[in-house]
């Protein structure tokens, strides 16, 4: 196979040995008994029939091995995918709905035909569209609103849905309507749950389980803990007075391509925001095991990886799907090597499938919003705001924006702010570069800010560096402090600018510096260029700059050059 062929791009870091196949099919073990109950629990958070969320946990596993790359990015049903789907379509079908389904379908599809097609134009790139700040607040903001969206099922009260202050509103008015029954179930499962995160693992060492097995055990305790709410309920005979999962069909399921109709249209922005969200989320976590697993990380091939396995589980009727971050870190710390344990895991789903659903059918609700709320609470992370207020205040405004935002105008504005504030805050940063007036550290040849050094300076002369590329969003700014340095300056004053730290210059800013040599020529002010790179040099030499500028080689030269022939005066200039 060609190695640049997009289709099984990990093979040129793995090797399919004894070593990898059992890596893989134990990662795969595990990871199942995991992906059971999330998958049910997180097709209901998206408003989907239970069984659903078993059929994206088949396909869409296979579809990103052919595409995909992370030897221990594991896809699947996840939150954050979950609740824009139901984010999405909320306003337009009736949750559970056969048209609510087939939205889910067609989010899928779409979002998966736009991530394949970014991946084979290479727009990896669009991993940066959201900072980790601004992410950090969308997932805080989304995990607050997905746990109050559970808590209804956990009670038993009824809300409508809405944002997080009307949910919060609903169900502090609607408080007497608590089912007691439904309450049980809940907090019991909850509180098993978290006994079995804290506990299992200890009890089964101190039970001298090693291994594979402890790894096996410890994953499925939370599995146990659902069954042992539900044997209990079921034995009591108050099964019926909850909510459970209810039928679950026996059978693989049909490949089928969503209706067409004009009615989706509407869906096609948030098709793409949940597949650039989720991209995001899983590049990140590939990168993560990359580096982890010293194998190199194609943004490109997630791209193409993800967007096959959300094609996939929308043909095979289902919702979108990415890559799940505590998934994945249990895939990799139980010897995954290769996206074939998703393969296998995929195998392990058919069987369930085909023949275990009946067992599924009186899972309680509250049990599996228990299970939801435990998850998703390890992705608070109050830490990054924290460190963002300590060292950027605009990386923590855009933190908070991003999470109010999610908070009181759903999901779906959330991410588009987010969007909005990250493109925003590095057009802000970069349309205020720092620009240092330099001179030369007595005896040597380099050149400090005249702020933080001792330095020589000529009268009659300003060196200036601007610490940034020059581009229509900076050229203003960098015009005006030139323009305030060369106030000072009397006639045959020299105005230097180092260019050591400009990489890149576009035609606005190239226009800017040919109106500037002209203006200061008119004042008998000359303007010089040090220090300018080789793709720079190119661009002002294609304007004709350097018929109208002094250009050096570097500051030092400009130094002496501008001493020698003026005879100005050095002066030593204390830092402040």
């Amino acid at each position: 196979m060609c190695m640049n062929s997009p289709f099984f791009p990990w093979l040129k870091d793995s090797r399919l040995d004894g070593k990898t196949v059992t890596g893989d099919l134990s990662a795969a073990l595990v990871v199942t008994l995991m992906l059971i109950p999330q998958s049910l629990a997180y097709a209901l958070l998206a408003g989907m029939p239970a069984h659903i969320g078993l059929y994206a946990s088949v396909l869409p596993l296979i579809g990103y091995a052919i595409f995909g790359k992370s030897p221990a990015l594991a896809v699947g049903p996840v939150a954050i995918a979950s609740v824009m789907t139901f984010d999405a379509l909320i306003p337009f079908f009736e949750p559970g709905s056969s048209e609510w389904i087939a939205g889910g379908m067609f989010l899928a599809v779409a979002s998966g035909l736009i991530l394949m097609v970014f991946g084979f134009l290479r727009f990896g790139f669009i991993a940066a569209l959201l900072s980790h700040p601004v992410m950090s607040g969308f997932v805080t903001g989304a995990a607050i609103l997905i746990i109050l969206g559970q808590i209804k099922t956990l009670t038993g009260i009824p809300v409508t849905g809405g944002t997080a202050l009307q949910q919060l509103q609903q169900l502090l008015a609607n408080m007497g309507d608590v089912n007691w029954v439904t309450l049980s179930v809940g907090l019991s499962t909850f509180l098993l749950l978290l006994l079995a995160r804290r506990l299992a693992g200890r009890l089964f060492k101190l039970a001298g389980v090693r291994g594979l097995l402890l790894d096996i055990l410890t994953k499925a305790s939370p599995l146990a803990m659902i069954a042992i709410v539900t044997l209990v309920l079921v034995s009591t005979g108050y099964n019926s007075d909850t909510q459970t999962v209810g039928s679950i069909p026996t059978g693989l399921p049909t490949l089928m391509l969503p209706p067409i109709s004009s009615a989706y249209n509407s869906l096609l922005i948030s098709a793409l925001l949940i597949g650039v969200v989720g991209f995001i989320e899983s590049v990140s976590m590939a990168r993560a095991i990359g580096r982890i697993r010293q194998v190199s990380t194609d943004s490109d091939a997630e791209l193409r990886g993800l967007g096959a396995a959300n094609l996939l589980s929308g043909l095979s009727g289902a919702f979108p799907v990415t890559g799940g971050l505590s998934r994945s870190v249990v895939n990799l710390d139980a010897g995954a090597r290769s996206p074939l344990a998703g393969v296998f895991s995929a195998i392990l789903m058919v069987a369930v499938l085909l023949g275990t659903g009946q067992y599924l059918e009186s899972l309680p609700l509250a049990s599996l919003a228990a299970l939801i709320i435990v998850a998703i609470s390890s992705l608070l992370d109050w830490h990054t705001l924290r460190e963002c207020i300590r060292f950027d205040r605009a990386d923590a405004a855009g933190w908070l924006v991003t999470f109010l935002g999610v908070l009181f105008f759903g999901v779906e504005h959330g991410i588009m702010l987010g969007i909005a504030l990250s493109v925003g805050t590095v057009l802000w940063r970069q349309s205020r570069p720092h620009i240092a007036i330099i001179g030369r550290i007595p005896g040597t040849e380099h050149f400090r800010n005249v702020q933080r050094h001792r330095v020589e300076t000529l009268d009659n002369a300003v060196f200036l560096r601007v610490d940034a590329n020059l581009f229509f969003a900076n050229w203003d700014r960098i015009r005006e402090f030139i323009d305030q340095q060369a106030r000072h300056l009397s006639n045959k004053g020299k105005v230097v600018l180092s260019m050591a730290s400009v990489s890149d210059i576009d035609s606005t800013a190239l226009e800017g510096l040919q109106e500037l040599a002209r203006d200061l020529n008119s004042r008998q002010i000359e303007l010089s260029l040090c220090e300018v790179k080789g793709p720079i040099s190119d661009k002002l030499k294609r304007v004709h700059l350097f018929e109208q500028v002094t250009l050096h080689l570097s500051n030092n030269e400009a130094f002496e050059a501008i001493n020698r022939n003026v005879h100005c005066t050095k002066q030593v200039s204390e830092p402040t």
